[in-house]
């Protein structure tokens, strides 16, 4: 995605968004050198693939979900809309990239909520009562569409690309080194083996937390999110507003529940590009302890690292 899709405006207001689709990198399986949980015995994971997701268990996140599954989750895809009964059916929620009917394969505003107001009620009154939820929102038009259930949970979204404003270059490497790295008990993970000191991310957007946020990955100097009206358009002269301090990745308690909330998605897969098969995503050099990381916040997320 990002610098692989190719981008054709038609008309005076747009028309359609033609993209290169990257494929999921099968091959790609990082060493896991203690699995958390015995084979298919841990917390059940469901990925949704209800609302017309970019990122499904079958499809770009199929090497996440295999990396849940060889770490002990049970990883399953969530196809009904959200409801109590349900979301009774997992202990994780993961929601990447959905959209509102609207805009499946149709990328220009409005962006309505991916979600009805139903179902953010069910899904607050879900972790509330100890559910967790990872919910990640890429770049527009996904934050706009995600933005309604962040809210529930305090979380707001810039509905753009948050880039730094000079260079515009991905991927962007998040470091304990210069602080944009957060220390928390995530990226300490159980041992010196689980040890992050750098994180990659490839285009996204930028979030706050009203209260209560725990930051792991937080915007230096320099970084802004363009926020053009429509998907990808902008340039040096487009609107933007300044995201130093400002997170990609946090975490929070919710009542009983956990919630995670992410400002990029790539991060979380593993895919090829064309017949060389150009990696993206966790795949590259510079992604090498994203795998870690993932694992990490996983056992957040399932209550592991309390114990």
């Amino acid at each position: 995605m990002k610098r692989r899709l190719i981008i054709f405006a038609v008309a005076a207001l747009v028309a359609a968004n033609v993209y290169a689709q990257p494929v999921p990198d099968t091959d790609f399986k990082p060493p896991i050198e203690k699995p958390a949980y015995s084979q298919g015995a841990g917390p059940v994971v469901m990925i949704d693939e209800a609302h017309h997701n970019w990122h499904t268990a079958t499809g770009r996140y199929l090497p996440f979900a295999d990396l849940l599954r060889r770490d002990g989750y049970a990883v399953q895809a969530s196809k009904s809309p959200f409801s109590i009964d349900a979301l009774k059916q997992g202990n994780i929620l993961v929601i990447a990239n959905a959209l509102n009917k609207r805009n499946d394969n149709y990328w220009v505003p409005p962006y309505p909520s991916a979600f009805t107001d139903e179902e953010i009620k069910a899904v607050h009154d879900w972790v509330q009562g100890g559910g967790s939820l990872l919910l990640i929102a890429d770049h527009l038009p996904w934050p706009a569409a995600a933005d309604k259930l962040a809210s529930a949970f305090g979380v707001h979204y810039s509905p753009g690309h948050a880039l730094d404003e000079k260079t515009q270059a991905e991927p962007i490497i998040f470091k304990r080194s210069d602080g944009t790295l957060a220390e928390h008990r995530i990226t300490d993970g159980r041992s010196a083996n689980e040890r992050v000191d750098s994180v990659a991310t490839f285009t996204g957007s930028a979030f706050r937390v009203d209260k209560g946020g725990e930051p792991l990955l937080i915007f230096g100097p320099g970084v802004v999110s363009f926020t053009p009206t429509n998907f990808w358009m902008f340039d040096t002269n487009s609107p933007r507003i300044p995201v130093t301090g400002w997170f990609q990745g946090s975490v929070l308690r919710v009542g009983k529940g956990r919630v995670a909330v992410f400002g990029e998605a790539a991060m979380f897969s593993a895919q090829v590009d064309g017949t060389n098969r150009v990696p993206f995503g966790m795949n590259t050099p510079e992604a090498k302890r994203n795998p870690q990381f993932i694992l990490n916040l996983l056992h957040w997320l399932s209550g592991l690292m309390d114990k």
